[in-house]
C-alpha cells in the first residue's frame, strides 16, 4: 500500500526546477512524497514512486495553485542554489562594529 508524507520547504530567493517552465517567487512550498512497499525483501523497504510539488499557477492570482510532479533531484539542487546563494550573501553583508 503507497504512503504519502508531506514537508515544507523554504525557498529565500526565487528558484527555479530543471523540468519545469518558469520561475517561482520565494516562500515557504510543500512538496508530497508517494512511497510503496518493495516486495520480496526480507526486511521492511520502501521506495519513492512520486515527488509532487505544490506551485502558483503561472499568470494567474496566488491563490491559484498547481501540484507539479518533479524529480526529487532537481528539488535538491535547486534548494543547494538557494542555501549557496543565502551564504554568498551572508559573506558579501558588511559587518557593524
Amino acid at each position: 500500500m503507497a504512503q504519502s508524507h508531506s514537508r515544507a520547504v523554504r525557498f529565500a530567493h526565487a528558484f527555479s526546477l530543471e523540468g519545469v517552465e518558469g520561475t517561482f517567487p520565494s516562500g515557504t512550498y510543500v512538496v508530497e512524497e508517494t512511497t510503496e512497499p518493495v516486495e520480496g525483501l526480507t526486511f521492511v523497504g520502501y521506495r519513492r514512486t512520486k515527488t509532487t510539488i505544490e506551485l502558483p499557477w503561472s499568470g494567474s492570482s496566488n491563490f491559484s495553485r498547481q501540484l507539479v510532479e518533479i524529480d526529487p533531484a532537481a528539488l535538491e539542487t535547486a534548494l543547494a542554489r538557494d542555501a549557496l546563494a543565502i551564504a554568498q550573501n551572508a559573506q558579501q553583508a558588511p559587518s557593524t562594529p
